[in-house]
């Protein structure tokens, strides 16, 4: 399962569609951000984090540089520039034996970039509304 996870993540942020969120995350998963301090339980809250992080994100210099994979997890580093900072993270991901991703969560670096992120994200998400 972890090849069919992992390519369905690859492929939405390759083509920088979120719309197979909704597929890819189990109905109970779970996303931890780095800016907020509660963990986002469900689907739907899931997926409007994401889905913000997708238009934040996935700009021309986004780039995953390393991958560890395990039988149910993964941990993706990744690179981007935003605003002129360079943003470095990771993605730590797990997922079930049907191959949807249960947790999500996203670790960065350094206190610049995270003081960017959460700008963005929070205008983002002030500007739209969870899924229901």
């Amino acid at each position: 399962m972890a090849d069919d996870a992992l390519e369905t993540w690859h492929r939405l942020v390759r083509s920088q569609d979120s719309s197979g969120l909704d597929t890819l995350l189990a109905e109970d998963a779970v996303f931890h951000s780095p800016v907020v301090h509660t963990p986002q339980r469900g689907r739907k809250l899931a997926a409007w984090y994401l889905g913000a992080a997708f238009q934040v994100f996935f700009n021309p210099t986004f780039r995953y540089v390393r991958e560890i994979v395990g039988p149910s997890d993964a941990m993706l580093e990744f690179e981007t520039e935003i605003d002129g900072v360079l943003v470095n993270g990771v993605d730590l991901i797990k997922w079930n034996d049907a191959g949807q991703i249960v947790e999500f969560k996203v670790m960065l670096r350094p206190l610049k970039a995270i003081n960017v992120i959460h700008q963005r994200m929070a205008a983002m998400l002030q500007s739209s509304q969870p899924a229901r």
